[in-house]
């Protein structure tokens, strides 16, 4: 009975419009109450505990700082020096500035690893870019909103912090080089249909009339860009500092090249930039930590091993079970954001994954991304409605562009679930 008032109380408090987070500690509380009925104060004070208990993590420190990276290159004008470099690569024709939209977002997630963060910087400078190319805005944002999805993939990610943080035995430097390979594969699997889409449908006609950036000009303006995955990365596989401690060491490198390189970033955009990262960090941390009450209400009751045994017992097999918890993913990230998909599911997928004998390490990248292709699927897309509000279109009239290139990240997220070793081999090699 509790457990049934357990997950009706979350999903229509869900319903009802409160908070994800909310919903989760109430529903939690809610029921830790109702199991200690005969010392109900004594009970609840498992609240405040799991409460912190969700927080007081070390991983998670590197969150804050990585959401704070991404809105210092947002405004440091990286990306469109970025852009600038990548036309000057590949040149101008149709296709090609979906292609370096796609490319640029994909750089950017070794920066920030920030989904919407990536969206709104490249979206603000590739959406205008493309619509005087002649492409239409609709297919504009969808290619932007699909580019930035990979960025939770490529490393330094948010997700894959949260994930460590979860499951025991997952390293977050075993789930950044994990995630290498499987971001490149999602970024080449968009840049097929969306060239496709641009050449089919005689899109971009005005592009090849457009200058072509001068490629030493634009490599010298682009350069501190381009350094910054190689600081962050470089330093943590050299070992000269943890990744929560890379996340400090981007913040001062964004601060330095928006201030005092680019000089895009005045000492009196420091507040906004600094209010605009604390609100989001705030919001992600109040979610983890109320996930963790409501985790706790889950294996207090019992829920977690009846769950398992079902499913175990339902004669689907190994391969039927994966294919349907794929499914029951991606559905859920049509509604869901990726961070609340994690923090309610990873808990009940734990014993699967331990009765399988499936790689942590690689059942990471393949949740993740499943749910990075949640992030610009409609109707809950984050990243869909960061790009649709700075195209100035509604979400609706993306969703014959959006389709073909959710089925494409479909098939690298199949291959990925089909060939581990395309997640696995990088950390092998590296030791992790």
């Amino acid at each position: 009975m509790i457990v049934t008032l357990l997950f009706v109380a979350f999903l229509v408090l869900m319903f009802l419009g409160v908070p994800i987070g909310a919903a989760l500690g109430l529903a939690g509380a809610a029921c830790i109450a109702l199991a200690n009925m005969d010392v109900q104060w004594f009970g609840l004070l498992a609240v405040p505990q799991n409460f912190y208990a969700g927080l007081g993590k070390y991983p998670l420190l590197a969150i804050p700082m990585f959401v704070l990276v991404g809105s210092i290159f947002d405004r440091s004008g990286v990306a469109a020096r970025l852009v600038n470099f990548a036309v000057a690569i590949v040149g101008r024709g149709p296709g090609m500035l979906p292609l370096v939209a796609i490319c640029v977002a994909m750089f950017m997630g070794g920066i920030s690893g920030s989904g919407p963060a990536t969206a709104a910087a490249v979206g603000g400078v590739m959406i205008a870019a493309m619509t005087r190319a002649g492409y239409p805005a609709p297919f504009s944002a969808s290619v932007v909103a699909g580019a930035a999805a990979t960025d939770i993939l490529i490393p330094p990610s948010v997700a894959f912090i949260v994930y460590s943080v979860l499951v025991p035995g997952a390293s977050v430097p075993a789930l950044f080089a994990a995630g290498v390979f499987p971001g490149i594969l999602a970024g080449l699997a968009l840049i097929i249909p969306a060239v496709w889409m641009a050449r089919r449908h005689k899109m971009g006609q005005l592009e090849a009339s457009l200058p072509r950036p001068p490629f030493w000009k634009s490599l010298r303006e682009a350069i501190w860009g381009l350094a910054a995955p190689v600081v962050i990365l470089g330093g943590m596989r050299a070992g000269w500092f943890t990744p929560t401690e890379a996340a400090v060491v981007a913040v001062f490198y964004g601060l330095f090249v928006g201030m005092v390189i680019h000089r895009t970033i005045k000492l009196r955009d420091l507040f906004a930039i600094f209010r605009e990262a604390g609100e989001l960090s705030a919001v992600i941390l109040l979610v983890v930590s109320l996930a963790g009450v409501f985790a706790f209400s889950l294996s207090t009751l019992g829920v977690i091993d009846p769950i398992t045994r079902a499913i175990v017992s339902s004669g689907l097999g190994e391969t039927g079970i994966l294919a349907l918890l794929i499914v029951m993913l991606l559905v859920l990230g049509m509604f869901l954001d990726g961070i609340s998909i994690l923090l309610i599911f990873v808990p009940l997928l734990a014993p699967l994954m331990l009765h399988f004998q499936w790689d942590v390490v690689w059942f990471g990248v393949l949740l993740v991304l499943t749910v990075a292709i949640g992030q610009f699927t409609p109707p809950m897309a984050v990243n869909l409605m960061v790009a649709s509000k700075i195209a100035a279109v509604r979400m609706e009239q993306t969703t014959r562009w959006v389709i073909w290139l959710v089925l494409a990240m479909c098939v690298a997220m199949l291959l990925v679930a089909v060939f581990p070793q395309i997640a696995l081999w990088l950390p092998q090699r590296l030791g992790y």
